[in-house]
């Protein structure tokens, strides 16, 4: 008996105490590590790693729950486990942090220059990733630190270096000046999918450019009058009969006075407006188009961070929106503009600052995206694809890689993977490579960062140790098995990954990619500083343990569905863990010096120990299929219903009697079946509450060193008694009908009852007699009596149950009207219940098409149904008659 075992547990759960110094216990004995042990099949996670600019929200906790309960079942079935973590450095988002913190000291980041920023940046990045690592441990989290990565480090920086100039070398990777997102505020360029779109409330401002040879005018129309500074020409189909006349002639740009061209372009709707388009290709992506057909000079008139420039003349130096209230008085005043009409469009926002991107002429880098596109597309239909779970996602995902655009991969930071290439201080000369040029002082390297999640895109593989082809953690434990993620990312992230590692490993980098929706609150909304209904994952363990908010957000919902948050729910599971913790407890009190040794199952077996083995090979089944589908929420109700219901409800109160008898064998028996059930329990229960399981496992008869690397429960059929199921939920329908019944009456369990039970076959007679120790502890009878033929009481109450009519002859204690209407109404739902199996019989399609053993589970409830029914219609015309 270890030093635990002989230790009595507490005698209140205390998630606090139970939890303290738990996760170290796990981390000193290096339960976490990957053993590299061959004998074992690799199953390798990588947590998506977060980012180091703030402490985790309750989307972290649910995502790397469902990790850590993956990668807790996996090391029981006997896996070699390795769940990497590591995070990510989160360009735009740390800048933006660490120059908030600077601001705040009344300094920028020039005044520190790039080394001086860069160093401050490093710094928060070891405060938060401190502070990450506390709440991994206080979540629980079973990963290997001694793997631990960031996007930073050296080896990352080395893959990402690699992947650049390789894409460079095969034509992949270009510069050039293009329309991009940009924005303002932190004045870096965007990706597309980093732009949010809001409803706003805009306007339609409707102008009249006049023509130059005075003949007339040309109505054109914007949203953003203030680009019109910029317009280089007016666009019209060549097929619009209503402006043929016009096509190479000019109009006058009102305002600037310059005089552009009207040309022919086939991107011009005909029936959108006026017909007449006016073009600026500096400021938008589809002008730029335009403009590169037609040979269109690109005027811009912002600066970088939102203000007009000097190309915009008078409004040089102005804000962009003071700008456009400007202009649309002058254009006013000048009769030009002749209608505003309102108008509701989706804006596009950043989506770390909230700033209103600007559609922006820039030169930078990008990633020629279609035949990487091509090759993800391809992989989807191989052998080797990614299984998304649920499968409607990878629609999604398709659907973005089928319409995908070039990727523009440089931003205006400087804290990220700096863009390997150089410009030749006389020449201009671009170099790009692995190293930098032997005579540096010669040249300049590129000022832009690498978008994050280009850094991010690699993590399956240069994690790994890649581009180091004789990695062994490479080799070994790549490609990963599962990714957990948001459905918010498909785009941003996973569908990044997959193109890159089809590209640089020719696989796909993870086998499956478990989707899951967001965290809402309980109104259904999302979680967002402005709301006010943010949760804090760490004060719920503070409340009510980590254990309790792990189940509640593993269990919560389905694959792919959003979760809401409920405080009540959270509590529901705090009262499960205290009813496990309370159970557990009585059973250790009644071990006395009973050891892992003494277990022994080859005893008689009571019908209550031959019921609860049965019920717990069932469970163990359900659980682990449910697991291996990612479907938590079943598991967990198995569970559930087990623990609750079954075990602590009905066997543990039953397991009372041959305890606190006389016969040493039946206890050495129970107890048995007590420490054998509680043990595959709490491995079952590990992945999803693993400071409760490992503290009771702890104080139980066990073998080894901790309850996380045990194996997991498989069913032993040998103790399966489908007889003893059938006994013994007759036994709990019979019991729970007595208690029904002296509840209606008022008869509390003090009271002894007269109880006749009248039986459909001698075999069931038998069967309640050799279990009459049950029915006298439980029930309570005055009188017992159990026969087929029974003569029936004509005062008296009555249950149907499954091979059984019981009867309660409680003289004065009821009125027969209201027995009768009580019986019609059970009547009526045997009725229900029997038309509508029948009705799910007398369909071919499911009679023809679903299992044998499906169909005739239904059979069996169709005969079940229509005993119960016919006894309670008998019943109700014995006592019709009486009356």
């Amino acid at each position: 008996m270890s030093e635990k075992q002989s230790q009595s547990m507490a005698p209140k759960y205390n998630p606090t105490e139970v939890e303290k110094d738990r996760y170290q216990f796990w981390v000193d004995g290096k339960f976490f590590e990957a053993k590299n042990d061959e004998s074992k099949d690799p199953f390798t996670v990588v947590i998506p790693p977060p980012n180091v600019t703030g402490r985790l929200h309750l989307g972290h906790a649910w995502d790397t729950t469902l990790q850590d309960i993956i990668t807790r079942y996996k090391r029981m079935q006997g896996y070699d486990v390795l769940w990497l973590p590591g995070m990510d450095h989160a360009g735009i988002a740390t800048q933006a942090k660490v120059e908030g913190k600077l601001k705040e000291e009344g300094k920028t980041r020039h005044d520190l220059g790039r080394e001086g920023f860069l160093q401050q940046s490093w710094d928060w990045k070891e405060e938060y990733a401190s502070f990450i690592r506390s709440q991994w441990e206080k979540i629980g989290l079973g990963v290997d630190y001694s793997r631990e990565r960031f996007t930073l480090d050296d080896g990352l920086s080395n893959a990402v270096r690699e992947v650049f100039v390789s894409l460079y070398e095969q034509g992949l990777i270009y510069r050039g000046q293009y329309i991009i997102n940009w924005d303002p505020s932190t004045q870096t360029a965007l990706s597309d999918i980093e732009v949010i779109y809001k409803e706003v409330q805009g306007a339609f401002y409707h102008m009249k450019y006049p023509l130059k040879d005075g003949s007339g005018h040309i109505e054109v129309a914007t949203t953003r009058p203030e680009t019109m500074l910029g317009d280089t020409c007016v666009a019209v189909h060549p097929d619009d009969e209503r402006y043929q006349h016009l096509i190479g002639k000019t109009v006058i740009l009102p305002i600037v006075g310059r005089e552009i061209e009207i040309v022919a372009d086939d991107y011009v709707d005909m029936e959108f407006g006026s017909g007449a388009v006016k073009i600026t290709p500096a400021h938008d992506p589809n002008d730029f188009e335009i403009g590169e057909r037609h040979n269109l000079e690109r005027v811009l008139v912002m600066n970088e961070d939102g203000t007009m420039n000097e190309n915009a003349g008078k409004y040089n130096g102005m804000d962009r929106f003071d700008c456009r209230k400007q202009i649309v008085q002058d254009l006013q005043e000048e009769g030009v503009l002749f209608q505003i009409e309102e108008h509701t469009h989706q804006v596009g926002h950043s989506e770390r600052s909230d700033a209103v991107v600007e559609p922006y002429l820039s030169t930078q880098w990008f990633v020629n995206m279609q035949p990487l596109a091509d090759q993800a597309i391809g992989l989807q239909e191989t052998d080797d694809k990614v299984d998304f779970v649920p499968d409607r996602f990878e629609k999604t995902y398709l659907h973005w890689m089928e319409n995908i655009r070039d990727w523009c991969i440089s931003r205006q930071l400087w804290w990220g993977h700096r863009i390997p290439a150089w410009y030749h201080k006389e020449t201009g000369e671009l170099y790009v490579g692995r190293e930098e040029p032997t005579d540096i002082e010669n040249w300049v390297q590129d000022d832009d960062v690498l978008d994050t999640w280009f850094s991010s895109a690699l993590w399956p593989f240069s994690t790994m140790g890649w581009p180091d082809e004789d990695s062994y953690d490479l080799n070994r434990y790549f490609p990963t098995d599962v990714l957990v993620t948001g459905y918010d990312i498909i785009f941003f992230w996973v569908s990044r990954m997959i193109f890159q590692t089809k590209h640089f490993m020719d696989r796909r980098p993870f086998k499956d990619v478990l989707i899951h929706g967001l965290v809402r609150d309980a109104e259904g909304r999302k979680m967002s500083k402005s709301l006010g209904n943010g949760v804090d994952p760490m004060d719920v363990i503070d409340q009510y343990g980590a254990d309790s908010l792990r189940y509640f957000l593993a269990t919560g919902s389905s694959p792919g569905q959003d979760l809401r948050f409920h405080w009540e729910k959270v509590e529901s599971t705090w009262n499960f863990a205290n009813k496990i913790w309370n159970a557990s407890r009585f059973v250790i009190m009644n071990l006395d010096d009973f050891s892992y040794d003494d277990i022994d199952l080859s005893g008689e077996k009571s019908v209550a120990d031959e019921w609860i083995l049965t019920r717990l090979n069932e469970t163990i089944e359900q659980v682990t299929h449910n697991i291996d589908r990612y479907d938590f929420g079943e598991a967990g109700r198995h569970l559930y219903n087990f623990i609750w219901d079954e075990f602590c409800d009905w066997y543990i109160e039953m397991a009372k009697l041959p305890l606190y008898g006389d016969d040493d064998a039946a206890k050495k028996t129970t107890k048995s079946v007590l420490v054998t059930t509680l043990d595959h329990i709490l491995r079952m229960l590990h992945p999803f509450m693993p400071f409760i399981t490992e503290e009771i496992w702890q104080h139980i008869p066990h073998e080894g060193e901790s309850i996380t690397v045990k194996a997991w429960p498989q069913p032993d059929h040998a103790y399966s008694n489908q007889q003893s199921r059938e006994e013994m939920e007759r036994l709990v329908s019979i019991i729970r009908s007595v208690r029904n019944v002296r509840a209606e009456v008022d008869a509390p369990m003090s009271k002894e009852i007269k109880i006749a039970i009248k039986a459909q076959s001698e075999d069931v007679v038998s069967e309640l007699q050799n279990n009459r120790i049950y029915l006298e502890r439980f029930c309570n009878p005055e009188e017992l009596t159990i026969k087929t033929d029974l003569d029936v009481p004509e005062q008296a109450k009555s249950a149907v149950v499954t091979g059984a009519e019981l009867y309660f002859p409680l003289e004065g204690l009821i009125n027969i009207e209201d027995e009768i209407a009580r019986l019609q109404d059970e009547l009526n739902k045997w009725n229900s219940e029997v038309e509508r199996v029948q009705k799910k019989l007398a369909n071919e399609n499911f009679v023809n098409k679903a299992p044998e053993a499906v169909v005739q589970e239904e059979r069996d409830k169709e005969k079940d149904y229509i005993e119960k029914q016919q006894a309670v219609q008998a019943r109700i015309d014995e006592l019709k008659r009486v009356q």
